[in-house]
């Protein structure tokens, strides 16, 4: 193994850019930051300060870090979604090796065109679908490839987004309408738990899939008697809303602080003066709730059916008083099932010798990290080590690992867009 660190360039500064490469500042021998590509100067010259490269090595954008000479090992990418692949494909091109962040594409065109530039370059890819390196899901995979549960017969995964980060960024915020940041709700948030259910399954793959969804909530219709446009500016409600942006962002500044204040984070010392005048001066986070224009949906659900008969549903609603993710795995020994901000997953076998018929183990996989279960770091650790050694963890999310679950999610949300018809998959053109 090369015992040099991997070099990377940041391109799209953004909060799950600094998560990654932050593993640079606590493990330097292992991963060197030396340039970003950025169209926003402040944040460039943060980087640039941040991991200790000088300004020569900051650039507007991909492009123009592709007419340099590569100079680096690898590219963490962590653009918005539907620029993942406008950006990934020249660094590409160039030679890179690329930590790409999820969804690596935003529609089935794009995912072909993607994989077809990686494997004429051969380059390795991996995709941030973090909740694979969480000890929850990793000792939960190792378990079913000993065969513990025996031959899964049904895969149900939930997810459950709170009303604070539903009305954040799926109401208000970045990923509201699918016709700007070009992704269904199913893709941007729930892309994870498809990707998990995937990757239980492997090597099989998903035959068909149908599915439903709707917006239920966050529409005009709904909206409270007299309520206004704006919470502080025009709504008589604002001191009783609970989704009031004066009682979820003024009276809970900490809360969200890299998405509703963003346009502050130049400022040293924000005042609540600062954040009031954001307010007045437009922000998107102050409108009503109930008249933005949000399109996407705030609850679905998807049916899968496998290669070999097995089935899988996922569950996502939207507006819940906590996040919460859970599994149930049902095999044909027994199950595994359990709640990921616990720790903590039952396996429950079956046994004809117990006066209950069944024993329970209860697997502890609890860890303090709780930056998507203890995920974050340990992706990036594998990344390097897949990059040096070429070596693949069970753990690993290179694309060719992450094309099902891509295809499921785009897929799926053709079924619910068609009124739930069963949808058929081909990866014939994806996976040769």
């Amino acid at each position: 193994m090369n015992n040099k660190p991997i070099t990377a360039v940041i391109v799209g500064y953004g909060h799950r850019s600094v998560v990654y490469a932050d593993y640079s500042l606590s493990h330097p021998e292992r991963l060197k930051i030396v340039g970003v590509a950025d169209p926003d100067e402040k944040r460039r010259l943060a980087a640039a300060k941040r991991y200790g490269f000088s300004q020569e090595f900051c650039f507007e954008n991909a492009e123009d870090l592709a007419k340099r000479d590569k100079f680096a090992d690898a590219v963490i990418n962590g653009t918005m979604d539907h620029q993942h692949f406008e950006t990934a494909v020249p660094l590409l091109e160039k030679g890179y090796d690329m930590l790409l962040e999820k969804p690596f594409s935003v529609s089935k065109e794009e995912m072909k065109a993607l994989t077809e530039v990686i494997n004429r370059n051969k380059n390795k890819v991996m995709i941030c679908h973090v909740l694979r390196y969480a000890p929850f899901y990793r000792e939960i995979r190792k378990k079913l490839i000993s065969g513990e549960i025996g031959d899964i017969l049904n895969i149900q995964t939930t997810e459950h987004v709170s009303y604070h980060h539903l009305s954040t960024s799926y109401v208000r915020g970045k990923w509201a309408n699918s016709d700007k940041c070009k992704t269904s709700m199913l893709l941007a948030k729930s892309c994870h738990d498809i990707d998990i259910m995937m990757w239980m399954m492997q090597p099989v793959l998903p035959v068909s899939v149908s599915s439903v969804g709707s917006i239920f909530q966050f529409k005009p219709e709904n909206a409270p008697e007299n309520a206004g446009t704006r919470c502080t500016k025009d709504c008589p409600l604002v001191d009783t809303c609970r989704y009031s942006s004066k009682k979820m962002y003024l009276e809970h500044p900490d809360a969200w602080t890299f998405y509703v204040w963003a346009a502050l984070e130049h400022k040293k010392n924000i005042t609540d003066e600062d954040r009031l005048n954001e307010f007045k001066n437009g922000s998107n986070y102050d409108r009503c709730i109930y008249k933005c224009d949000n399109n996407v949906v705030d609850h679905q659900s998807v049916l899968i059916n496998f290669s070999n008969g097995a089935t899988g549903t996922h569950n996502m609603t939207g507006g819940t008083a906590k996040s919460m993710r859970r599994i149930h795995i049902v095999g044909t020994k027994g199950e595994i099932y359990g709640e990921l901000d616990d720790g903590k997953f039952t396996v429950s076998k079956i046994n004809t010798d117990e006066e209950s018929y069944y024993t329970d183990e209860i697997v502890d996989v609890s860890v303090a990290d709780d930056s998507h279960g203890g995920g974050d770091e340990a992706l990036v650790e594998d990344f390097i080590t897949y990059i040096q050694t070429g070596e693949q963890s069970i753990s690993c999310t290179a694309i060719e690992n992450s094309i099902a679950g891509h295809l499921t999610v785009f897929t799926a949300d053709e079924s619910r867009e068609n009124g739930g018809e069963i949808r058929q998959l081909d990866f014939s053109e994806y996976i040769k």
